[in-house]
């Protein structure tokens, strides 16, 4: 209900009132800018005592979330949790944070990070492309076309590294 006051879209999933997708705009003055992507989000029991699972449904590119799963790699989440925070904590602060200040010594995503460490520009290229892609706002859950050329390539990077990033128990 509070995400819902905020004007946050809202869509529940199997009529579950503990599983449901929310619309996230991405921050100002971010590589993220200007896309809506959908976060499925879903409340275990013990809920706030324990995190919510969050993960992105569309695509997007970025060190800290698996290019797959969507699922985030996020601290506040996996680790440090409290009851004190909340979904509107997660929605305005969190995930902003997290696309505002990638991480890519702890990646999900180490072709991202590889990227990112090794040709900044291009990245921020990437990270453009896929929102163009798969970020709209009139179909936020696009999925990649057999044409296109949306994923990183071998010559973007040169090397990977292996992910002991730690994932948010997210089930996208």
């Amino acid at each position: 209900m509070e995400l819902m006051m905020r004007d946050y879209v809202v869509e529940p999933v199997n009529d579950e009132i503990n599983e449901f997708n929310v619309e996230f705009h991405g921050p100002k003055e971010s590589l993220y800018e200007g896309g809506v992507w959908k976060i499925r989000v879903f409340l275990p029991d013990t809920y706030p005592y324990k995190s919510p699972s969050i993960g992105f449904l569309n695509k997007i590119l970025h060190p800290n979330v698996d290019d797959i799963s969507g699922s985030v790699c996020l601290d506040v989440i996996n680790q440090s949790w409290s009851p004190m925070f909340d979904l509107l904590n997660v929605f305005e602060v969190f995930l902003p944070q997290l696309l505002l200040y990638p991480n890519p010594s702890d990646p999900l995503n180490s072709d991202a990070a590889s990227l990112m460490m090794e040709d900044k520009k291009k990245y921020e290229e990437k990270v453009k492309e896929y929102c163009e892609l798969y970020a709209k706002k009139e179909n936020p859950i696009s999925t990649p076309s057999e044409e296109s050329d949306e994923d990183i390539s071998e010559d973007d990077i040169s090397d990977t590294t292996s992910n002991d990033g730690i994932a948010a128990d997210a089930d996208p």
